[in-house]
């Protein structure tokens, strides 16, 4: 048996390094994978600005600019919950004296959920959409700290990720380096593709949810198609909560036309299809995977790591895809190199 190599082993353990501190950190985590990615698609931007100015100056305009979008989009939103309390209000308390009344018993629509089930989904959406404001004092310092951790991941990885990278290119094993190089650049495109798809679907989901409200005759079309699109840009939501929710309502109020509307209509079209069709093709096809496998990534990733399993579900499997094909390459490469050899 040959003793392993010196740099093998000290590469083998630094791996296992990251790995404890993934499992160590594992809380905050998501936040610093998420971070990473950023600076990952972000790096080419932070390289163009830093060629006029310092990289220190260049690293924290970007993070800045990521920033502020992100406290527009939080603004924005705010601004349309509040606006609309007084609708959320009255659908809540709707379907809480549906709930209460002993009468009640949603298996008789064929919906295939207990009151409790309901009651349980009821109090999550009353502390996402009506009472946001006390669910985020309550956790004030904990989504401070989260979001501390991601801006500074952030803005390290602007500014060393590119010589970290390098560093870990420069001193991997030969036996390891090439499959290290081509996975690094398969992680590229997945990730530009991943954020990419995941802003392009919510805005075709507000678009194409507007006809679906419209046909609901509720009124309010702006507000449930754009909180329709929030839940969508938001992955461990999805659209199909906001249609859960409004479907729920019309349980409520006795809408059986509408709840027909909005499970045919608002979950199949709007909320599963481009979770089933659009997204696993428009990923699969940039990596050259198939769409079946990419949606088993994506919602595996998100029902196991939540947030961060939004980018590393699918990024797992492009990985382990592309290094099987780059085996594969390599032992008929051999073999061709083997069979010139003897002949």
């Amino acid at each position: 048996m040959k003793p392993l190599r010196a740099d093998l082993f000290v590469f083998i353990f630094f791996v296992g390094l990251i790995l404890a501190g993934f499992i160590v950190f594992w809380s905050i985590m998501d936040m610093v994978l998420l971070g990473a990615s950023l600076a990952a698609i972000l790096i080419p931007v932070h390289d163009r600005i830093s060629r006029r100015i310092l990289p220190e100056i260049s690293a924290a305009v970007v993070t800045f600019a990521v920033l502020s979008a992100t406290a527009i989009i939080a603004g924005i939103t705010y601004f349309i919950l509040s606006k609309n309390t007084a609708v959320l209000t009255d659908m809540f308390g709707t379907i809480v004296t549906w709930l209460n009344n002993p009468a009640t018993n949603p298996l008789d629509y064929g919906v295939p959920v207990t009151k409790s089930n309901l009651s349980a989904f009821l109090a999550e959406g009353i502390a996402f959409f009506v009472e946001y404001q006390k669910t985020i004092l309550s956790n004030l310092s904990l989504i401070a700290f989260k979001i501390f951790v991601l801006f500074f991941s952030l803005f390290s990885l602007l500014l060393w990720g590119r010589e970290l990278k390098n560093n870990v290119i420069r001193h991997v094993p030969d036996v390891f380096s090439e499959y290290v190089r081509k996975l690094s650049e398969v992680t590229m495109d997945t990730l530009y593709v991943i954020y990419f798809v995941q802003i392009a679907i919510a805005v075709l989901t507000f678009f194409i949810a507007l006809p679906v409200f419209y046909l609901l005759g509720y009124g309010n079309i702006f507000f449930f198609s754009f909180l329709t699109a929030f839940c969508e840009l938001i992955p461990i939501l999805g659209a199909s909560v906001a249609f859960l929710l409004v479907g729920t309502y019309a349980l409520a109020v006795g809408d059986t036309r509408g709840v027909f509307i909005l499970f045919f209509l608002g979950y199949v079209i709007v909320s599963c299809g481009p979770e089933i069709y659009i997204r696993p093709v428009l990923v699969g096809r940039r990596v050259k995977v198939h769409p079946v496998i990419m949606f088993i990534g994506i919602i595996s990733g998100i029902l196991t790591m939540g947030l961060a399993g939004f980018v590393l579900g699918p990024l797992i499997i492009v990985l382990i895809i592309t290094s099987y094909r780059m085996y594969v390459q390599e032992r008929k490469d051999r073999g061709k190199l083997s069979s010139l050899s003897q002949s």
